[in-house]
């Protein structure tokens, strides 16, 4: 098993509460995760150890808000994202712990920028919300979005378990409440985790020492999304935006200067 002092497998332990929480109530939160385990684990590493757990709380979204998922978004994105899972395994065969960081780091803060600039200019624009907004378009421009946001999303979530960001700001630019929103993240992030695990495993980030890792902090995942299902409800759709951006933001920093 990975050395880790005790206060290192604290901060582990946390980052898994927080997993399970981002997955039921918000999302960007699991950028947070991702900095504590690049923080104890070597970077590279660390992905294979965080995708079990990923997957574990993706199982328990998708019990709580299966019924929410707009398919259409799904179907639109996974193509795409396919493709951007591919080309982050490739990177992977080269790429070190600095390369990494710098790479997602600046991706997420880019995506963070865009998304703000794209619902300021919709508020001035008196834009309808709701996921109407984007999903029953099916126009070039709409097609173009799904495209970068999907290649974006499975580049990242294959790089550095980062997914999570840059599918919430296209889903927040689709104007999706927080059920559908949370519905839809949780079905795609299960679909997509599952189908990185054979990626990994052959990359080397997943082996019998990361998953015994993987058996104890699992005991913390499933308390944190507990607590968020039981805090979704309290959170209002600003706040809910402001915190997946915040949280967005405040990862991507932390993988720039660390």
């Amino acid at each position: 098993m990975y050395t880790v002092t005790l206060w290192e497998f604290a901060a582990l332990a946390v980052a898994s509460i927080l997993v399970g929480f981002s997955k039921s109530a918000v999302s960007g939160a699991n950028t947070v995760s991702l900095a504590i385990f690049a923080a104890v684990l070597p970077a590279r590493e660390s992905t294979g150890v965080l995708l079990p757990l990923l997957i574990v709380g993706d199982v328990l979204a998708v019990r709580t808000y299966r019924r929410h998922a707009h398919w259409g978004t799904l179907l639109r994105l996974f193509p795409t994202v396919a493709a951007g899972v591919v080309v982050g395994a490739v990177f992977m065969l080269w790429a070190g712990d600095a390369e990494v960081r710098t790479s997602i780091g600046a991706i997420l803060l880019l995506m963070a920028g865009v998304t703000v600039w794209r619902r300021r200019a919709a508020a001035r624009a008196a834009a309808p919300e709701g996921p109407a907004a984007d999903t029953a378009d099916d126009g070039a421009g709409a097609r173009l979005k799904a495209g970068s946001y999907g290649v974006l999303g499975g580049f990242t979530t294959m790089v550095a378990n980062a997914g999570g960001p840059v599918m919430s700001l296209y889903l927040l630019s689709a104007g999706f409440r927080k059920l559908g929103f949370l519905g839809t993240s949780a079905w795609f992030f299960l679909i997509v985790n599952v189908a990185k695990v054979p990626f990994s495993i052959g990359l080397g980030l997943i082996d019998g020492r990361s998953l015994l890792l993987d058996a104890l902090l699992a005991l913390f995942v499933v308390p944190g999304a507990y607590i968020g299902k039981a805090c979704v409800d309290r959170i209002n759709q600003r706040l809910f935006e402001q915190l997946v951006i915040g949280a967005t933001i405040l990862g991507g920093l932390q993988l720039l200067l660390r």
